[in-house]
């Protein structure tokens, strides 16, 4: 959640000239990603723990790098990979939770999953936007040629009726999990982002 804070605000001033809807769309992004991230800090301190004592991966922050220059990669591979990625894997941490009796924390997570569906949601709109914008063609021909540029595979099991209700097709993603025959993605590390230009 705190890198998903510094990426709606990062989507913001690294591509100009999107209309006034884009912006308050990913000005929303961030104010329920600043909700999210204060939830689970609070949920952590009560569990005697705290943001940052536990390891994360930084698979965000890398896919921002790659995607620092291109508009259409980046929604796609933050928003509609990552973050989908997300409605896949949330309902069974919620029923861990609720299995436990942690009720509190099953609280917390339904109301991320909620949101969740409607940021995977504005990924989609706006790549399909910006691809209409570039005469980029078909947007799932689209999607799955930048994943397989700069992502790879996607793991299974996906969570279908999330990424339906995010507008986000099974057609669009179902060809890119590996199969027996492919090879392993080739993976780059990449570094930090650049900074986004500076308003002139």
């Amino acid at each position: 959640e705190s890198y998903a804070i510094d990426l709606a605000w990062d989507i913001i001033v690294r591509f100009p000239g999107m209309p006034r809807e884009y912006y308050a769309d990913w000005v929303q992004v961030a104010s329920e990603e600043t909700l999210h991230f204060g939830l689970l800090d609070r949920r952590l301190r009560a569990l005697n723990s705290s943001y940052g004592a536990l390891p994360t991966h930084d698979g965000l922050w890398q896919a921002a790098s790659i995607t620092a220059n291109d508009h259409a990669a980046r929604l796609a591979i933050v928003h509609m990979v990552h973050e989908a990625r997300g409605l896949d894997v949330t309902p069974a941490t919620i029923a861990k939770f609720r299995a436990v009796g942690d009720l509190d924390s099953v609280q917390v997570l339904e109301r991320i999953y909620t949101d969740e569906v409607t940021h995977v949601a504005k990924g989609v709109k706006w790549f399909r936007h910006v691809c209409a914008a570039r005469g980029a063609g078909d947007p799932e021909q689209a999607f799955q040629g930048l994943v397989r540029t700069h992502f790879g595979f996607l793991k299974e099991p996906f969570n279908s009726d999330g990424r339906a209700r995010a507008g986000l097709p099974e057609t669009w993603y179902s060809p890119l999990v590996r199969g027996p025959n492919d090879p392993p993605p080739a993976r780059t590390v990449h570094p930090k982002p650049p900074p986004a230009a500076s308003p002139a």
